[in-house]
């Protein structure tokens, strides 16, 4: 009774990453196609923390942040027989925990957004704009890192496809992001940045999500495993 309740709990746990990326960003297209004054192809989905209905957006980044610190947790679980298993649910728990630091600390007011704000960059951003940058800066670099720790777990399995999608995601994340910061001038035109930041959300959070189904399908307390 007592190995199968763990069974359960690792499962449930490995559950919960796969629904925090679908469930994510859902809510942020929800809310870029129903919040007033708002345009998703020129202010960047973490403007939507702003405004009345800011409250949304932060508990989306914070919940969501919550679900995949408890895949970081079933992971470490699934995984902590084997020689790296600590860097993959070390990764996602940080990954997550970024997220909830974005819910955290708020975008300020820029690119027109709310009405009445900057039409670009705040002239002198405060300390929770500050933050939030390098709380997005955590989840980055922890999503990139997990892509080619998971590379080499599926590598060394001989799962070429599994090892080829994230080295193709951990190659694509950095990629998207100089692309939107060669292409994005801090000036009025945001749309570059805007609709980038929301591809690297997409694809990134994506596999999260992807890796967290994968994981809960072959999840048996005998082979239990990471690389």
């Amino acid at each position: 009774m007592s190995t199968t309740r763990e069974q359960r709990l690792t499962r449930a746990l490995l559950t919960c990453g796969a629904v925090a990326g679908p469930l994510f960003v859902l809510v942020v297209v929800i809310q870029d196609y129903t919040r007033m004054d708002f345009d998703p192809r020129r202010q960047p989905l973490s403007m939507l923390s702003l405004g009345d209905l800011g409250w949304i957006q932060i508990t989306n980044f914070v919940v969501t942040g919550l679900l995949n610190i408890a895949f970081a947790a079933g992971l470490w679980r699934a995984l902590r027989p084997d020689r790296g298993g600590a860097w993959g649910p070390l990764l996602i728990g940080l990954y997550g925990t970024g997220l909830v630091g974005t819910g955290v600390f708020r975008f300020e007011p820029a690119w027109g957004y709310p009405p009445g704000a900057p039409r670009g960059l705040p002239d002198t951003p405060g300390l929770g704009y500050v933050l939030h940058g390098a709380a997005f800066g955590l989840v980055f670099a922890a999503l990139v890192a997990a892509c080619f720790v998971f590379t080499r777990y599926f590598a060394v399995r001989g799962e070429r496809g599994w090892a080829l999608y994230c080295a193709a995601t951990g190659v694509a994340l950095p990629a998207l992001y100089v692309l939107a910061g060669l292409l994005s001038d801090g000036g009025e035109d945001s749309r570059p940045l805007s609709l980038l930041l929301r591809a690297i959300a997409l694809l990134g959070w994506g596999w999260a999500a992807a890796l967290a189904v994968r994981m809960r399908g072959s999840y048996t307390p005998a082979r239990s495993g990471a690389g």
